[in-house]
């Protein structure tokens, strides 16, 4: 793992040094968290007990949850401790794991993005062959290769990054630990692991990003095809929320890794950060999911029988 016998524990920065702001900034996102463990978790429940939601693209959107879910676990906790505790420390083992999983879990959501757009295009182009084209068996095959590429992705960012040593300091400019910071942080030759920050970012982001412009512009033109005028209002409406999720999601994530190291700092991507590994997490249940007329019926059916239970 390199020469990072000096460092034991690493020193966690706050979004703010201002300690008039601690509080609220704790309150708010003590919010945040909440709303994401309720909404993120209900619609997870919700989609696997409700049979009509069994379905491929609710397959995906129960994944893309789970990711989003597990991004808040992730990072929530120890960024909320960081407002009050007096030592904002995270052990080197913590900071690995955390970096790890934090990665595997944006670079799987990346990709199940690119997925969830196809599969809305094949809904759109061909609704009458959409269970056969999208089956269960492909369902998985597509999850399973998601999940692959992220471990893999993490694994191979890991390797280059704690190779490093961390000498000068172990103070992270940064409110949980993330490559950019980390790299900023070592006193290593860096060349190579900016190499392959951009390699894998160009891999997995990118890729997946041009993926999504393409689905979003087939969809687009099979929409145009539809002569329901209802029809074609519905399904642009559904297209035009998916993709300003797409755009938010990947924007931030172009602007934090997709930059020359000169370029960074580290006070405006805290605040970028917040959006991907928090904000966008709250916002996917209402952009993919109550716009939805199947998952408002469901959602009012469990919430009779659950005040019928009561």
């Amino acid at each position: 793992m390199g020469n990072h016998s000096d460092v034991t524990e690493f020193i966690l920065s706050r979004l703010t040094a201002r300690p008039e702001l601690q509080v609220p900034l704790f309150v708010v996102f003590l919010l945040i968290y909440g709303i994401n463990l309720l909404g993120i978790g209900a619609m997870i429940l919700l989609i696997t007990t409700d049979p009509r939601l069994h379905i491929p693209m609710y397959f995906f959107l129960r994944n893309l949850s789970f990711c989003d879910l597990c991004l808040s676990l992730i990072i929530s906790p120890q960024m909320l401790l960081n407002f009050l505790a007096e030592r904002k420390s995270i052990s080197y083992a913590a900071c690995t794991v955390q970096m790890y999983l934090s990665i595997i879990f944006s670079d799987i959501e990346c990709l199940l993005l690119a997925v969830m757009a196809y599969d809305h295009y094949v809904a759109i182009f061909n609704p009458l062959l959409y269970m056969v084209t999208v089956s269960r068996h492909l369902c998985k095959q597509l999850v399973a290769a998601v999940y692959a590429v992220g471990v893999v992705d993490s694994v191979i960012h890991m390797c280059f990054t704690f190779r490093l040593s961390f000498c000068s300091s172990n103070i992270i400019n940064h409110f949980f630990c993330d490559v950019l910071p980390l790299l900023v942080l070592s006193c290593s030759d860096t060349h190579i692991k900016e190499i392959v920050i951009f390699a894998s970012m160009s891999s997995t982001q990118v890729i997946s990003f041009v993926s999504d412009l393409l689905s979003y512009v087939n969809s687009i033109s099979a929409i145009l095809q539809i002569r329901s005028p209802k029809g074609r209002h519905k399904a642009f409406s559904t297209c035009t929320f998916h993709l300003t999720s797409v755009v938010l999601y990947f924007g931030t994530l172009f602007f934090m890794y997709l930059r020359p190291t000169s370029s960074y700092s580290m006070d405006p991507d805290k605040v970028t950060s917040v959006f991907y590994t928090l904000l966008i997490p709250m916002l996917n249940p209402l952009i993919y999911s109550l716009r939805n007329m199947e998952v408002k019926d469901a959602l009012r059916k469990a919430m009779n029988k659950l005040l019928t239970n009561s």
